[in-house]
């Protein structure tokens, strides 16, 4: 059509399109698939955060295309990690065997805890963190729900109401220029039995040698 304007304001030559502009669902869809690059270890931290400041301010689909451009897949079972990205994961379980989220697991938006006298173990040493707050809605009768943290992984309990149970904090020292990765905010509520937030237990070497257990770099 004659007379049609680019996206730039100027009037668009033959044969030229306008590039499609990118929409709040295109820029947190790159978004997910560069945090879990950067947990397999396909981007360290600073061209993280480079790539995680272009797309927030992308305006068009080819901008963000660009920033995944040379990403392989990253699912371990071929497909896209990105897929595997979900908002909200609800877990129920009564008086049964213990439940377990370990190694190279994605953490949610938003998690769901309706157990009853269930032992419950999250570890976030080496899980896929997608986004920069995790919020933990507990429903939880007895045993233990236990958080196993790395640097950058802080705990935040202020939300959660407590009948007859405790919050027992284990974590080491850290320097305060540590960047915070991931918020875990627990809410809803924990009734008898307790809540521990740990470090990764350390292997028997580091124990004689007093080391800190390690983690995977640049996660």
């Amino acid at each position: 059509m004659s007379g049609e304007i680019s996206p730039t304001g100027k009037p668009a030559g033959p044969g030229s399109s306008p590039e499609l502009r990118a929409s709040h669902a295109d820029r947190d869809r790159v978004v997910d698939v560069l945090r879990i690059a950067a947990g397999d270890g396909l981007l360290n931290s600073d061209e993280l955060d480079e790539r995680l400041e272009v797309a927030l301010l992308a305006r068009t689909v080819n901008e963000l295309a660009a920033l995944t451009a040379d990403l392989p897949p990253i699912s371990s079972d071929g497909g896209s990690a990105a897929a595997e990205v979900k908002d909200v994961v609800r877990i129920e379980q009564v008086h049964s065997g213990p439940i377990e989220r370990a190694g190279r697991w994605v953490v949610p938006r938003r998690l769901e805890l309706a157990v009853t006298f269930c032992e419950v173990t999250l570890d976030f040493t080496d899980a896929v963190i997608t986004h920069d707050t995790l919020r933990l809605d507990l429903s939880m009768i007895g045993k233990t729900l236990t958080l196993v943290t790395r640097p950058g992984v802080v705990v935040d309990s202020d939300g959660l109401q407590l009948v007859h149970s405790r919050v027992k904090y284990r974590q080491p020292s850290t320097g305060s220029d540590t960047p915070v990765t991931l918020r875990v905010e627990l809410v809803g509520q924990k009734a008898h039995g307790s809540v521990v937030v740990r470090p990764p237990r350390r292997t028997f070497v580091q124990w004689l040698l007093c080391r800190p257990a390690s983690t995977s770099a640049g996660r």
